[in-house]
């Protein structure tokens, strides 16, 4: 293998059935470098009219998504991240793109290069059962803490949102976030992150077990509760106990300092949402919310303020 030519390895990927894209990340912009044939034909564009271009043209005008601003964020810090994304054909066709997108660095560690993974989702998604007892385990559950998987919490989210605006009743999200997990995974290992991630969880998911409640794991150390009918205040009292329990199960963490435990931040919004509020709205709000608790001194509670909803 280790006699391979570059051709021999362009060969091997240019016949993959998954489309695969490679970009500059030292470039301005993340030019495209290479797309294979299963990529043009899954985006209908040809390979010819992507190079030199960065993805966001397969959006269109459809940019205020939710998945695009997480995969920024993860690229940002250099992790790799897997989303799923509304593309659009040259003749408008939408089809639901569900890519792995991974940074390569040089052996000197300075990130070069972007290769994504992609496919078309759109069949899978359309022929999938809508309520969660027909959905098979691996699109709703999560693996790690058995909470909906991040796909699932985002299909009900959608729904419940669209109700809301019908209905005209209140609804809230409450993110939490592990605080500082990557410096405890850093001092002990991964699987001691999952085992800290396996115990939050449990705890948020013991304390939403009233009708309507959704609680999910959103991505690494955060969770996302869907919560209906609740004012802020409410939201801010179980989020309160939340916090109280996850401080008194005293899971050591060493680098916040001495007899420091593991604690989580939270962000919350809640409101009756106007029928012309998108749903990346409550979104932006929530994660709004959440920096602030963040930049506050974390193991703290912040609700969304008016402005943060635009």
């Amino acid at each position: 293998m280790n006699n391979w030519s570059a051709e021999a390895w362009r060969r091997v990927v240019e016949s993959s059935p998954e489309g695969i894209v490679i970009c500059d990340a030292a470039a301005r912009d993340c030019p495209v470098l290479f797309v294979n044939a299963a990529f043009a034909d899954m985006c209908g564009y040809p390979a010819a009219a992507l190079l030199g271009t960065n993805l966001r043209i397969l959006q269109g005008t459809d940019r205020d998504q939710e998945a695009r601003t997480r995969l920024r964020e993860s690229l940002d810090r250099g992790e790799p991240a897997r989303v799923l994304v509304r593309n659009y054909r040259p003749d408008g066709s939408l089809f639901w793109n569900e890519m792995v997108v991974q940074p390569v660095r040089s052996p000197a560690g300075q990130l070069t290069h972007y290769i994504g993974y992609h496919r078309d989702a759109s069949e899978r998604l359309k022929g999938a059962e809508r309520s969660q007892e027909g959905l098979p385990t691996w699109l709703r559950e999560d693996r790690l803490t058995g909470l909906h998987s991040r796909a699932y919490f985002e299909e009900l989210l959608q729904r419940d949102w669209v109700l809301a605006q019908r209905d005209s009743h209140e609804i809230g999200l409450t993110l939490f976030d592990i605080d500082d997990l990557g410096a405890y995974n850093d001092k002990f290992d991964r699987s001691a992150g999952d085992a800290c991630i396996r115990r939050v969880a449990r705890v948020v998911g013991a304390a939403y077990k009233r009708r309507g409640d959704l609680v999910g794991r959103w991505e690494g150390g955060t969770f996302a509760v869907l919560t209906q009918g609740e004012a802020a205040d409410k939201a801010t009292h179980y989020a309160q106990v939340v916090s109280q329990r996850v401080r008194d199960l005293l899971m050591h963490h060493p680098t916040t300092g001495a007899g420091r435990y593991v604690t989580v931040s939270a962000g919350i919004a809640s409101l009756v949402p106007p029928r012309a509020l998108p749903l990346e709205g409550l979104l932006k709000a929530c994660r709004a919310a959440l920096k602030r608790a963040k930049v506050n001194g974390k193991d703290g509670i912040e609700n969304a303020e008016a402005g943060d909803f635009h």
